[in-house]
């Protein structure tokens, strides 16, 4: 499956990749109009993979998909039929699914005090059944690749919850628990679970929280002195979806700087 050509799809020679192999794989990127999502597909292209970009949108959607030369399917990764046309859409437009990047928005940021059975049950439905659910639809295709990879862009809070996230950091654990079982059941096939936990990361969602603060006291806890770059997770998931990252399964890969200080 990883060699088949896709004349008219990808970046079409612009830009420079790390050549990893990933020529003529074919790669589903949620939340894709932006962020960390965005600049996965923007990876992943410049790699020569095939990318079907998901996301809500549909003027950035279109607008980045069009730049990228890539797939532009609009979505929610709550609804059970926009997952499954994402998927029905891909395999038309590529034949087959080599790599699944489970990416989401972020629940409402607030304390634990408080919360609703509604609040518990949108977060779930957003960070851990919606995995649940589109990987459930791409397993088939990516046990015929023979190079499948399950990546899902998780939080810091994964490793150490945060304050004033109480959501995040109940639900998201639930997605690393449930990804580290896949990859136990799925390595008899060479089909890789990995997740990412990214720090402070900057996206337009980090960049509210300091609409009306300061960063720098933020800053002075991470050991680099810096928030990081999407391009940055991006690199690392392109990693994992490689034959270089074959061994490397049921992780859990801070990119944060140095910020969270778990052992594990």
């Amino acid at each position: 499956m990883d060699s088949r050509p896709h004349p008219g799809w990808g970046l079409g020679g612009k830009g420079v990749g790390l050549e990893l192999g990933l020529k003529g794989r074919t790669a589903i990127v949620c939340g894709a109009s932006s962020g960390m999502g965005l600049a996965t597909a923007e990876a992943l292209a410049r790699e020569g993979a095939n990318v079907s970009m998901f996301a809500r949108r549909r003027d950035v959607l279109d607008r980045e998909a069009e730049r990228l030369g890539a797939l532009a399917v609009r979505g929610d990764v709550t609804n059970p039929a926009d997952l499954k046309r994402l998927v029905d859409r891909t395999v038309a437009a590529f034949g087959g699914i080599d790599i699944l990047v489970n990416n989401s928005g972020g629940p409402p940021r607030g304390p634990a005090v408080g919360l609703t059975d509604d609040d518990v049950e949108r977060a779930v439905e957003l960070l851990l059944l919606s995995v649940v659910r589109l990987t459930g639809l791409c397993l088939p295709q990516l046990e015929r690749s023979g190079h499948g990879r399950i990546i899902n862009i998780a939080s810091s809070s994964v490793r150490e919850p945060a304050d004033n996230l109480a959501l995040s950091s109940s639900i998201r654990p639930g997605v690393i628990g449930w990804a580290k079982t896949m990859a136990r059941e799925l390595g008899p096939q060479k089909i890789t679970v990995n997740s990412i936990a990214p720090g402070r990361i900057e996206t337009a969602r980090l960049m509210e929280v300091y609409a009306e603060r300061s960063r720098a006291s933020d800053m002075e806890q991470i050991p680099l002195r810096r928030f990081g770059r999407p391009e940055e997770v991006a690199d690392v998931i392109c990693f994992l979806a490689s034959d270089r990252g074959s061994y490397v399964t049921g992780a859990v890969i801070p990119v944060d700087g140095g910020l969270t200080r778990s052992l594990l």
